[in-house]
């Protein structure tokens, strides 16, 4: 059995096309924002979503200087375990550009993907990914795996990491630490 290995930081890959049909799709003008404007927009998602009493994850997926697709938790509303963030985001995408292939889009989320969001994203042909925080129980952009830049898959994507750490991590801090107090009320009545 292979012993595991140490999760690595997050490393830029450059993307390079293997069909032709990337070549007839016109590269996204360059964004005149920085990452921290874009992960701002995401923290507003995840504001969204702790209204609602959802996990505090928010995700805009940007084309240029255009966000083209917002998403934020809605797992506890939607009794869906695959309504995550990065998931409404890439579909509103998707459905914005009417195509499946979102290839010179960003996606700014607040919480490093899980394993079901890499997967998407992947598959979604994005372009680069930057997150918030780090997720030591599932992350799958370094922390635990890196899926979005494994080389034996047909697209790879960079990642930027640490952008707006912490107020990304506060946000979920303060959530799930709000959530125990409740509890705990609840229990003591």
């Amino acid at each position: 059995m292979a012993q595991p290995t140490k999760p690595t930081q997050p490393t830029q890959i450059p993307i390079q096309s293997k069909r032709s049909i990337h070549s007839k799709i016109p590269a996204a003008p360059t964004s005149t924002y920085p990452d921290e404007h874009w992960m701002k927009e995401a923290i507003k998602e995840a504001k969204i979503a702790e209204s609602k009493g959802e996990v505090p994850i928010g995700a805009v997926v940007v084309y240029g200087d255009t966000i083209i697709g917002r998403g934020h938790n809605l797992r506890e509303s939607a009794l869906d375990g695959t309504a995550h963030a990065e998931m409404i985001a890439i579909r509103e995408a998707s459905t914005h550009l009417q195509a499946w292939r979102l290839l010179h889009c960003r996606l700014y989320v607040t919480l490093e993907p899980c394993p079901m969001c890499a997967g998407a994203i992947v598959q979604s042909r994005i372009h680069h990914v930057i997150y918030g925080a780090t997720d030591p129980k599932a992350g799958c952009a370094g922390t635990l795996m890196n899926l979005l830049q494994e080389p034996r898959f047909n697209h790879t994507a960079q990642v930027t990491s640490h952008v707006l750490e912490t107020q990304c991590g506060e946000l979920l801090t303060n959530f799930f630490r709000d959530l125990r107090d409740k509890r705990k009320q609840q229990q003591g009545k």
